[in-house]
């Protein structure tokens, strides 16, 4: 009790463990691990980590908060493995579905021949080529192509890639034709970089206007702002579309055009048969893609029924439904 306090005893210093420096590495960097030439397990986990191009210090809680950013951290490491996995994951559901689509094709017993692929589309062309004799013409008319901007035009060559992919599945195709399809020109070069194989299309493209091509008592120009409604599809008659997207705002261009060259026009029964959806912005139009008005002839021409054939193209966004789709 009469004794002084003990002083609080202090931690023995260990002296530096002695080893040999080791040589730096390649480049003379120096990559963390080889200022003391490790033995055992060091050794073995300095190795690894060298294969894998890490600095052992970018997997030191200490240094790595200390030394500041480290180049290849731990949660990097977890990301890049993450990754890996789910790409291998993604390459492994490609190929199951690959493999699917054969067991499909091979095990379809509607199909005949064993090379289902080849004899569709040998069936397809025959189709097409028959339109070409006697099935009804139409052309898409790209002289007005360039009152496009560049976003638009490119738009409008995917949408003849839709429309040409619609044709070549129809029961009952058209004959296609693009006209005044000048080569050099931004619709021409838009085409061939969009759509592959596009010099296989199976149909008609020229530099001429259809009015070199056709009697003008044979041309009807479909255009929205038309007084006429179109009543049927003629196969004596071509019908022209006109080549611009429906985001274009061009008032009455399509219907100025053909007045100009004195050629009938006609517009889609859309008011006849649907009616005016309710919605929010009180939006409704008539103004559809060259590959939705094509939906809607093409499935007229297949079934004779407009309702049908209004319901295959106008979607529900231009706020128009069919009677017995808004009750």
């Amino acid at each position: 009790q009469g004794h002084a306090p003990r002083s609080p005893r202090l931690p023995r210093k260990v002296p530096p463990r002695e080893g040999k420096v080791a040589p730096m590495a390649s480049g003379g960097v120096d990559d963390g691990c080889l200022s003391v030439e490790p033995d055992g397990e060091a050794a073995v986990a300095c190795e690894a980590l060298r294969l894998l191009r890490i600095e052992p210090s970018a997997v030191s809680p200490g240094k790595g908060r200390a030394g500041g950013a480290a180049r290849c951290s731990r949660n990097v490491l977890r990301k890049r493995r993450h990754w890996e996995r789910v790409l291998a994951c993604k390459k492994s559901k490609r190929q199951q579905e690959r493999e699917r689509n054969r067991a499909r094709r091979a095990g379809n017993g509607d199909c005949p021949c064993r090379d289902c692929g080849k004899a569709m589309t040998a069936f397809a062309k025959e189709r097409l080529l028959q339109a070409k004799t006697s099935g009804p013409r139409l052309c898409v008319d790209l002289g007005v192509a360039d009152r496009m901007t560049e976003k638009e035009t490119s738009r409008l060559a995917s949408q003849i890639r839709r429309l040409y992919g619609a044709n070549r599945r129809a029961e009952k195709p058209f004959w296609l034709c693009l006209t005044e399809f000048v080569v050099g020109s931004l619709i021409y070069e838009e085409c061939f970089r969009m759509n592959d194989g596009f010099s296989n299309y199976l149909m008609d493209t020229t530099q001429e206007s259809y009015l070199d091509l056709f009697p003008l008592d044979a041309i009807v120009y479909l255009t929205p702002d038309s007084e006429n409604v179109l009543e049927d599809i003629d196969p004596n008659k071509v019908y022209i579309l006109g080549g611009l997207v429906d985001e274009s705002i061009h008032k009455k261009l399509t219907l100025q055009r053909a007045r100009e060259q004195s050629l009938q026009t006609a517009r889609l029964p859309i008011r006849e048969y649907m009616v005016k959806a309710i919605n929010t912005k009180n939006y409704h139009s008539e103004t559809l893609a060259i590959n939705q008005v094509f939906d809607i002839l093409s499935t007229y021409y297949e079934t004779r029924s407009w309702p049908a054939a209004l319901k295959a193209g106008v979607s529900s966004g231009k706020g128009y439904v069919l009677p017995e789709a808004e009750k």
